[in-house]
């Protein structure tokens, strides 16, 4: 990871986990309408989508599609996202425009998961940028 990328890895790790931290244990399974994710699933979709932008678009290397069982807890998904984050941190990959679309990929879903709050009656943490 270029040294130029990190403070911009840094504020999405946080602000992320500031996210996955508000929203209340009992809460993790809430889903705003049907048929969509939960936001324990939301989260983890987060975490997965970190492994696999990684791979294909900062490493370049052509890899599937497929997502593990997603995390159901508060503290699994956490630790899964702490996990993502540590691991993106650590990428040999090279490609900036890679790094660059898989924060995106992290921002735009990070952005439906403090909707999640709000239906809860929950303030968002304030955004880190």
């Amino acid at each position: 990871m270029k040294n130029a990328l990190l403070p911009t890895l840094e504020n999405a790790r946080k602000y992320t986990l500031e996210v996955a931290e508000a929203m209340p244990a009992e809460q993790y399974h809430f889903k705003p309408a049907n048929g969509i994710w939960s936001f324990a699933e939301l989260l983890h979709h987060i975490g997965y989508g970190i492994f696999w932008w990684e791979e294909n678009f900062m490493r370049q290397q052509e890899g599937e599609w497929a997502p593990p069982a997603a995390t159901t807890t508060k503290k699994a998904t956490i630790a899964y996202l702490k996990q993502a984050f540590d691991h993106l941190e650590n990428s040999p990959g090279e490609n900036e425009q890679g790094f660059h679309a898989t924060i995106d990929h992290i921002t735009h879903h990070r952005g439906q998961a403090t909707i999640y709050l709000r239906c809860q009656g929950i303030e968002p943490p304030t955004y880190i940028y």
